[in-house]
């Protein structure tokens, strides 16, 4: 669309030939990716309805904003260029998104407003925002064409500072701030996202642990009889209650746990075993692993323990996990079991800088939960683009910064005629022979 208002302006002459410019391009977007995204919500079966289908847009934009991410009127600024209250460029910008929410680019009704997402995320009461958070659980059991005989899941909890006086945020002398501490729950072997719990700034305790673990195992047991599952945390979730619980349903777990006098006293043997020939055999560094079974003062019985004993030059490093595996031996039950958690603090910090799930501003905490189960659910859309990317391609690993730079943010123009609408990408963009293949690879699966 031309704005014949605005005159042509001129470049230097190059070869003789003089270079004009206007700004009659017609409708660009530089979102023109963002219909992958769309795709990703129909064949997931997201909830299709207007307010949230342009908060996770708006969301995917604001993934960018670093500066701005905790301030609450980066929100208005995000929803006010997606409805196209800022000119002259926000225009084109709304356009893909009317798309990606199915609305006609020109003719089609205008996104909601800020107050209406604001309204959207403080509607929901207790009973609907845990119905919710279970359409997160529910999503990740239907990633899977059949139960599974086995998942591990990791649970770990991440600092989500505030500014301000909210509802559940609490000074944590730990991190020196005051914040929330929301859990996260991860499959970490699919890297999918199973449960985001908002929660006080403090580390939980061994009731509410418990609480957590059986609120998520009832859920999933409506559907997965059989599965065996195996959660994996760090000292945090080492709770006599959580593990009691665990064993007392066939739940399995490794936990790390705080070393103490009385179990170090059991290791004395084996520790001094690996520092003496350490130094006898001049190394830099010497590990080994070895296990026995402990029986902390408030635990109901004994659990088996397996250490990690690493000598240096610096001195002895020890490190424990307590499980209730009664398979594998202690180095394969520390090194390739327990270290694999590392992986979900990697998922978390993706949840929090690259889809900007710690913009929890609001006053309430139900809307603060409602915020971050529309993150997750951003979260889902861009893992679903990533999973139908073939694997030879070097996208089908990439974190979903460089996802949202290589496919969602396209210039792209907008052409909405009588009988078709058309999105016009440039001819030499890099990943034209990716983009033509994913529509057919984000088609929703058949019944």
């Amino acid at each position: 669309m031309t704005d014949d208002t605005i005159l042509p302006f001129s470049f230097p002459a190059i070869h003789a030939k003089k270079v004009t410019a206007a700004f009659d391009g017609g409708r660009l977007t530089s979102n023109g990716g963002v219909m992958l995204l769309a795709m990703a919500e129909r064949r997931l079966g997201l909830a299709d309805n207007l307010a949230g289908c342009s908060r996770i847009g708006a969301i995917r934009r604001a993934g960018r904003a670093q500066p701005c991410r905790y301030v609450p009127r980066a929100h208005v600024r995000d929803l006010l260029r997606l409805r196209g209250r800022r000119r002259p460029r926000s225009s084109a910008v709304r356009s893909a998104f009317k798309l990606a929410c199915g609305r006609l680019p020109d003719t089609g009704r205008d996104l909601c407003s800020q107050p209406t997402l604001s309204r959207l995320e403080n509607a929901p009461r207790l009973r609907d925002v845990i119905r919710l958070t279970y359409t997160l659980v529910d999503a990740w059991m239907d990633s899977y064409p059949r139960e599974p005989a086995s998942v591990t899941l990791d649970i770990d909890d991440t600092c989500d500072v505030v500014h301000g006086h909210q509802q559940l945020s609490l000074f944590n002398a730990h991190y020196d701030e005051r914040c929330f501490l929301p859990i996260h729950v991860y499959d970490t072997e699919k890297s999918r996202p199973v449960a985001v719990v908002l929660r006080p700034g403090k580390t939980p305790g061994g009731v509410e642990v418990r609480a957590h673990l059986r609120r998520l195992i009832r859920h999933i047991r409506t559907r997965w009889h059989n599965t065996r599952i195996t959660f994996r945390g760090d000292g945090h979730y080492a709770r006599p209650e959580a593990m009691a619980w665990c064993e007392t349903n066939g739940i399995d777990y490794i936990f790390g746990l705080s070393g103490t006098k009385p179990l170090a006293r059991k290791l004395d043997e084996a520790a001094d075993d690996i520092r003496t020939r350490r130094a006898i055999e001049n190394l830099p560094v010497l590990r080994g692993y070895t296990e026995t079974r402990h029986k902390a003062k408030s635990w109901d019985r004994e659990r088996r323990t397996v250490a990690r004993i690493e000598a240096t030059m610096l001195g002895l490093d020890i490190r424990f996990v307590v499980t209730s595996l009664d398979v594998g031996s202690a180095e394969w039950i520390y090194d390739s079991l327990y270290c694999a958690r590392g992986q979900a603090e990697n998922l978390i910090k993706l949840h929090k800088t690259q889809l900007a799930s710690d913009r929890t501003s609001c006053r309430s905490a139900l809307a603060n939960q409602v915020r971050l189960v529309l993150h997750t659910a951003a979260y889902w859309l861009m893992l679903t683009v990533r999973d139908a990317i073939p694997k030879a391609r070097e996208l089908a690993t990439a974190e979903f910064a460089t996802l949202r730079l290589r496919l969602l943010k396209l210039a792209a123009r907008v052409v909405e005629t009588t009988s078709r609408i058309r999105l016009a990408f440039a001819a030499a963009c890099p990943e034209a022979d990716l983009i033509r293949g994913l529509p057919g690879a984000l088609l929703p699966l058949g019944p």
